[in-house]
C-alpha cells in the first residue's frame, strides 16, 4: 500500500490522506484547510488529485477540517461511496449545507471588492446545492461492524469519543498474499469527560496514523474546567459585563450548554440569560437529541436524578436562528452569556459579537477550543492588543480567558495511554499527523519512549510504502 499525506501533515487542518492498495484508491477524510484566506481558498478549491479516480472515502467524523471539502470532491466527479457512522452522516447533513452557505456568502463579499478593482468574479468552492448533492454518496455504518470497501480491504469503526458519531478506523488489508492492519485515529477524544462515551479500543494494528493536536500539552480536568467556567461567569457578572464564547457548533457548544445547565441548577452561577446564537448549533443540538445512545453514563444518571428530560434545554437558555433576533443581542446592556460560531472566530455571527464587545473592558472573551495559526481566535489567545474584524482594527480591551478542559481532543497523556494499549511488538510504524510542529514532535518522542520502533512525521504530499515487509 502507498499512503500519500495530502492534508493535515505538519498542520492541524485539511485532513486528507490517500491510500492506494490492490488497484483501489481510498481517501481518508476530505477536510477544509483553514488559514490565510487566499491560501485557504486556493488549496481548498484545487484538490491534489483527480476526484474521478477516487474509489471511495472513509470519514472519521463531521468536523469541517475533516469533512468540509466533500461537496467539492463530489462536484469534481467523485463517483464512489463515503463511509461513516450514522450520527456523522446526520451531522454532515447540517454542517456541509451550512459550509456551502458560507462559501457562497464569502464569494459574494469578495466579488464586490473584485468588481471595484475591475477584476472578474470568482465562484465559490462549492454551494449549498453541491452540499446537498454530496449527501447521496454517504453510506452509514454502525460501530463494530466490519464492511468490505474495496478489493482486499475491510473497514471497522469504533467510537472515538471526540464528537457525536466520531470514529477510530481500522482497515484490515490483504495484499500480495499478506495480511496487515492499518489504524487511523481520526481525532481521538478524552476519557472520563461528560456527555459522550470514552474512546473505544482500536485493537492491535501493524501500522498507525495518529493525530497529535495536543501531543505536547496536557489539559485541565473536566471538573477544573467547570470551576473555571463558574469563576469567569461570576467575575464578569460582577463587572456588569458579557461573556462572549466563540464555540464550535458541534460538540463544544453542547458540552458548554450541559455544564451551564448543571451550574445554573446548582445555583453556582446567577440565573442570567444564556444565548446560543448559531443556526448550525441549533440544528446540531437537535441531532444530539436524536442520538441518546452516544451519551455516557454520567449524563443518563444526571437526567434521572434531576428528572430533566433534556440535557440541552433549561429556563434561562435561548436558541437563536433568526438574523434579526441575533442583531437584537447588540442592544442588550445587562450581563449575558453568548455562545456563537465559528470556534476559531473566522466567520459567522461570532464576528459581529466580537466587533460589538471586544472594546469593552467589562466583557470577557472566553476561548474554549483549539485555535489554529493565522486565525482571529489565535490572535486573541496570543494577547494581541489590536485585532482586525471585517477589515477594521479594534482595540482589544475585553479580558480574554482560556479554558482547555473542554477540549474534545485527547491530550499528550491521553494519546499515549490510548496508543500504549496497542501491542508494541506488532506495531511496526506510526505516522504522526494533524498537529503543529511542537505538538507532533512531542508525541513522536512520547511514542518512541513507549517502545514503538519507527515513528515519523510525514511532510505534506509525502508518499510512503507499507505492508511490503
Amino acid at each position: 500500500m502507498k499512503i500519500t499525506f495530502m492534508g493535515a501533515a505538519r498542520t492541524t487542518t485539511g485532513s486528507m490522506h490517500l491510500l492506494e492498495v490492490n488497484g483501489c484508491r481510498i481517501l481518508l477524510e476530505c477536510g477544509l484547510f483553514q488559514g490565510h484566506r487566499q491560501e485557504a481558498f486556493e488549496r481548498n478549491r484545487n484538490l491534489p488529485f483527480d476526484a474521478k479516480t477516487i474509489d471511495c472515502c472513509v470519514l472519521s467524523h463531521a468536523h469541517i477540517d475533516h469533512s468540509g471539502n466533500i461537496p467539492n470532491l463530489v462536484r469534481s466527479g467523485f463517483p464512489g461511496n463515503i463511509y461513516t457512522t450514522h450520527a456523522t452522516r446526520d451531522l454532515c447533513s447540517a454542517m456541509l449545507r451550512d459550509s456551502g452557505y458560507i462559501q457562497e456568502k464569502d464569494v459574494e463579499y469578495l466579488n464586490k471588492h473584485r468588481a471595484r478593482r475591475g477584476e472578474p468574479p470568482v465562484e465559490p468552492i462549492y454551494t449549498q446545492a453541491d452540499a446537498v448533492n454530496s449527501l447521496g454518496h454517504f453510506v452509514s455504518v454502525s460501530y463494530g461492524r466490519r464492511l468490505p470497501i474495496g478489493p482486499g480491504v475491510q473497514l471497522t469503526f469504533q467510537d472515538a469519543g471526540h464528537i457525536l458519531g466520531s470514529a477510530v478506523c481500522a482497515l484490515d488489508i490483504e495484499e500480495g498474499g499478506k495480511k496487515y492492519r492499518l489504524g487511523f485515529t481520526g481525532d481521538l477524544g478524552r476519557s472520563n469527560v461528560p456527555l459522550l462515551n470514552d474512546p473505544a479500543p482500536l485493537g492491535d494494528v501493524d501500522y498507525l496514523i495518529t493525530e497529535s493536536t495536543y501531543g505536547a500539552r496536557t489539559h485541565e480536568t473536566p471538573e477544573e474546567a467547570k470551576q473555571k467556567l463558574r469563576q469567569v461567569i461570576n467575575q464578569t457578572f460582577d463587572r456588569g459585563g458579557k461573556v462572549i464564547i466563540p464555540s464550535f457548533a458541534v460538540g463544544r457548544t453542547q458540552e458548554l450548554v450541559y455544564a451551564l445547565h448543571q451550574l445554573t441548577a446548582a445555583r453556582k452561577i446567577p440565573r442570567l440569560p444564556i444565548y446560543v446564537d448559531s443556526p448550525l448549533a441549533v440544528d446540531v443540538t437537535e441531532i444530539f437529541r436524536l442520538h441518546p445512545e452516544c451519551y455516557d453514563d454520567e449524563v443518563r444518571a444526571y437526567l434521572e436524578e434531576t428528572d430533566a428530560r433534556d440535557p440541552f434545554g433549561f429556563a434561562s437558555l435561548t436558541y437563536i436562528r433568526e438574523v434579526e433576533r441575533s442583531k437584537e443581542l447588540n442592544f442588550v446592556k445587562e450581563p449575558v452569556v453568548i455562545i456563537s460560531a465559528s470556534g476559531m472566530c473566522e466567520y459567522g455571527r461570532i464576528l459581529h459579537h466580537l466587533k460589538n464587545n471586544v472594546e469593552d473592558a467589562r466583557n470577557t472573551i472566553l476561548i474554549v477550543g483549539f485555535q489554529a495559526e493565522d486565525t482571529l481566535g489565535r490572535r486573541l489567545v496570543d494577547g494581541d492588543k489590536q485585532v482586525k474584524i471585517f477589515g477594521e482594527e479594534y482595540d482589544r480591551r475585553a479580558k480574554v480567558e482560556i479554558i482547555n478542559g473542554y477540549s474534545a481532543h485527547a491530550d499528550r497523556n491521553e494519546l499515549l495511554a490510548y496508543i500504549g494499549q496497542l501491542d508494541k511488538n506488532r506495531l511496526r510504524r506510526a505516522f504522526v499527523v494533524h498537529g503543529e510542529g511542537e505538538q507532533s514532535e512531542g508525541l513522536q518522542h512520547g511514542l518512541a519512549e513507549l517502545g514503538i520502533a519507527q515513528v515519523e512525521i510525514p511532510a505534506p504530499m509525502q508518499a510512503v510504502e507499507i505492508g511490503a515487509g
